[in-house]
């Protein structure tokens, strides 16, 4: 769907960075999300939102995590206490740091199931390839978004 004008919305499960709007820089994994969210809902057309993101103003006057590109220990721990609906650390505007897509989401539920060690579970998630995603988690924060159009996908 087109998304104009972005609003943080209560999600129904529990997500990598917490409540926000989440938005990628790469540009096949917006593809991809938006061809599994037509095919969950069984309606649609998948469509690319573009943004433009006010990078001076937004940094200056909002609070940003920013993770490595790479997993780390504390990017592990960040999304798993979210996952799990524990985290209860500071809360930031923005938060920037790859994305626990599906086949990543498996290794981190074996982490979480105590199969994987946290070193094993880092070591496991390196050998992927991992796209950024930034979250902008408080309206102060989205208002420095700007929807710069759309590209439907056939």
């Amino acid at each position: 769907m087109t998304v104009e004008k972005p609003d943080i919305l209560v999600p129904n499960r529990f997500l990598d960075f917490g409540m926000g709007f989440y938005t990628t820089v790469h540009k096949t994994q917006a593809m991809n999300f938006a061809q599994k969210v037509v095919h969950r809902r069984k309606t649609g057309t998948p469509t690319i939102n573009i943004y433009e993101l006010e990078e001076e103003s937004a940094f200056k006057v909002c609070s940003a995590l920013r993770f490595k590109p790479n997993p780390d220990h504390d990017w592990l721990d960040f999304v798993t206490a979210n996952r799990n609906g524990e985290y209860v650390g500071d809360r930031f505007d923005i938060v920037i740091g790859p994305v626990a897509n599906d086949d990543v989401y498996r290794t981190i539920g074996l982490y979480m199931a105590n199969i994987l060690t946290r070193d094993q579970a880092i070591v496991a998630l390196k050998v992927r390839e991992l796209f950024m995603q930034i979250v902008f988690t408080r309206e102060k924060a989205l208002a420095h978004l700007r929807f710069a159009g759309k590209e439907e996908l056939s």
